[in-house]
């Protein structure tokens, strides 16, 4: 780090634009320090003041580079469009946080954002800059621009010369990112994708077409009356109620997407509005604040903030899909619902659901094997693979049968909902209550499954065996599932990933729904001419309704089928070699090894090591799933300031009490 004196010494007023910003940044880097007392930066910059005004010469060069400066770079685009997107788009701006964050900067810029970042690189700068004091701001002003105008010194009319002359100063620059700001929300205000979608008592109300006419009586109070006047205030009132009504005019819109369906470059869309509005806010309460250095060091730290925000892509795509999340795992809540059993009737239905489930991966397993036996090259294995995968799910849905790991990525967000209230002990305790009823409801899916996949998959190996003289698969084909579902091996890491898969899988489907009614396609599939006129009226109308209740379940089957059968080659490509567990189709492979094994199999370690393992992979498949779904639900739902501890308390005094109840429905 150079030394003030080397600093003082570099100045050179008449360098090139790279080399004055260069100046600039290795100054603030030897105010900032080590970065970890703000108050000894403050101290840092007193010290640079005092040295600028004893040195001779050295305050006349600061003034002429300082002109250099403010001449060259806006500063105008810094206070009104930092941290917001160029072009109001979710793609657009994911590109420029990606620019931001991978690409260096230069200083050779008159590009007041980029140079800002370049210069404010760290929040500490945020904690420094909030403590500076009126004094040594004043003294700051002095030595860049000793004829500083303060607007505060007279209440009385100011001057048309004057005024002018403040305007052209930090005034000026407020003034026009104000301009700036007001047209992009009025802009936003008046696409047709909002404007589609606000009330309409909104829309007759107009609120964004006086927006610019009322800053402009801002301008004119403060020209023609001074910031202290009466006419000011009266401007800024009005136009400060102009925008309140704008703010509630775009909330109207959340309304329509709660019922017709959640846009990502919407809700991106809206967000840029609101922030707008506030930025607005702040750039009034600085133009007009008492203390315009303190005001305008605060706004300057609040960009420093949204510096390191503005690289961060996970705050982007957090922020702007939580209201997707929200109806993700709102509808999630209302299908998961049908999966969990409160009474001995509905567990004895979901056995006998599950019962059907696991038939029917039966005879996806006996498929999987032929597809193995093509010998085919990996990728289109895997491809074919998948296909068999998908299709079983999606019978396995039409004939309303259950598939037991697909439960948990639905029945989280049902969980999730109930946390909302939980102030009093009863509701913990009902909470509680239907823990058991969901626990028990994956316990009695999964022995479903499991107990009637395994003799499926002996009767056909046993028919095969006496039609064809062969087993379903060889001993070598039998040794290696062996192999794979060793519980010494990787199987429970891949049963774990497997419980992400099925999340994922979940999170496919909920999102095709949404689309799905976003876009209005029940009612195209209804109403629209060409499709009546090649359906009937009547037969599109069961179509669109029939597609309305299943689109969520095809795709997040369909996708589950071909996550399933093309991550292993896909990965394998590029030497990562993830692999999928799945509990039902699993018991289904070993069943189908041991009958080919005989009963020599039940001297084999490896086979009781595969027994041992079924249990635990089932488990790691509901867990995993379950856990990211309950995250994103209680995400979504906004649960906040939940006491886990008592929950988990109380969970574990009804095992200690109660185990029978998380099995078996009283």
């Amino acid at each position: 780090m150079r030394r003030l004196t080397e600093l003082l010494d570099l100045l050179e007023p008449k360098a090139e634009l790279a080399h004055r910003h260069l100046w600039l940044i290795a100054l603030l880097d030897w105010i900032r320090g080590d970065a970890d007392n703000p108050q000894a930066a403050v101290s840092r910059l007193v010290l640079f003041l005092d040295a600028a005004q004893a040195r001779p010469g050295f305050a006349e060069k600061l003034k002429e580079w300082w002109a250099t400066l403010v001449g060259t770079v806006d500063a105008t685009p810094l206070f009104a469009d930092f941290g917001f997107a160029p072009r109001a788009a979710f793609l657009s701006e994911l590109g420029e946080r990606l620019r931001y964050k991978l690409l260096p900067g230069t200083p050779e810029t008159t590009h007041a954002t980029e140079l800002f970042m370049l210069l404010f690189p760290t929040p500490f700068d945020a904690r420094w800059l909030k403590l500076l004091d009126e004094a040594t701001l004043a003294r700051l002003s002095v030595l860049l621009h000793p004829a500083t105008l303060s607007p505060e010194s007279d209440a009385a009319p100011v001057p048309e010369a004057a005024a002018t002359t403040m305007l052209k100063g930090w005034q000026g620059i407020l003034l026009e990112a104000l301009t700036y700001c007001t047209s992009q929300v009025q802009a936003t205000g008046f696409s047709p994708e909002l404007r589609l979608r606000m009330s309409p008592q909104t829309l007759q109300s107009r609120p964004f077409h006086g927006l610019a006419s009322d800053l402009d009586a801002i301008r004119d109070a403060m020209l023609a009356h001074g910031p202290d006047s009466g006419a000011l205030h009266l401007a800024l009132d009005r136009f400060k109620a102009r925008l309140e009504a704008c703010r509630s005019a775009a909330s109207s819109a959340y309304t329509h997407l709660d019922e017709h369906g959640i846009s990502v470059g919407l809700v991106f869309r809206l967000r840029q509005l609101r922030e707008r509005i506030l930025r607005i806010r702040e750039l009034l309460d600085c133009l007009l604040a008492e203390k315009p250095g303190s005001s305008a060091m605060q706004l300057l730290a609040r960009l420093v903030l949204l510096a390191k925000e503005r690289r961060s892509i996970r705050a982007l795509i957090a922020s702007n899909s939580s209201l997707l999340a929200a109806k993700v795992a709102e509808r999630d809540a209302e299908t998961g619902e049908n999966y969990i059993t409160r009474d001995r009737a509905a567990y004895v239905n979901m056995l006998g659901k599950a019962a059907g489930g696991g038939a029917l991966t039966a005879a996806t397993t006996l498929l999987k094997f032929m597809v193995v036996g093509l010998a085919l090259s990996a990728f289109w294995s895997g491809f074919l693979a998948s296909v068999v995968y998908a299709a079983s799910f999606v019978l396995i849905q039409l004939m309303h049968f259950t598939l037991a790991t697909k439960q948990p990525a639905m029945t989280a967000p049902a969980m999730a909902a109930k946390l909302k209230d939980l102030r009093t002990g009863e509701a913990v305790s009902e909470f509680v209550i239907e823990v058991t009823h969901l626990v028990r409801s994956q316990v009695a899916a999964v022995l479903g499954n499991v107990l009637m996949v395994v003799p499926v998959v002996l009767l056909i190996s046993a028919g095969i065996q006496l039609s064809l003289g062969h087993p379903m698969i060889d001993a070598n084909a039998a040794e290696h599932v062996l192999h794979d579902l060793n519980l010494l091996g990787p199987t429970l890491l891949w049963a774990a990933f497997t419980g992400v898969v099925l999340f994922a899988a979940s999170i496919i489907g909920g999102w095709v729904e949404n689309w799905f009614v976003l876009y209005h396609l029940a009612s195209a599939m209804r109403y629209n001419p060409r499709i009546t006129a090649a359906l009937g009226i009547a037969r599109a109308r069961r179509w669109a309704h029939f597609m309305r209740d299943n689109v969520s379940g095809f795709a997040s089957n369909i996708a589950l089928g071909f996550m399933l059968g093309l991550i292993p080659p896909m990965t394998g490509f590029f030497g990562v070699e993830l692999e999928v567990r799945h509990v039902t189709l699993s018991s289904g492979q070993l069943a189908a090894a041991a009958a080919a094994l005989g009963w020599e199999v039940l001297r084999q370690p490896a086979f009781w090591w595969c027994i041992a393992a079924i249990p635990l992979i089932g488990a790691l498949n509901l867990g995993v799933s379950f856990y990211f779904a309950f995250r994103l639900a209680l995400q979504a739902h906004n649960v906040s300031g939940v006491d886990r501890a008592r929950i988990r308390a109380a969970i574990w005094a009804r095992w200690r009490s109660e185990p029978r109840s998380f099995f078996v429905p009283e």
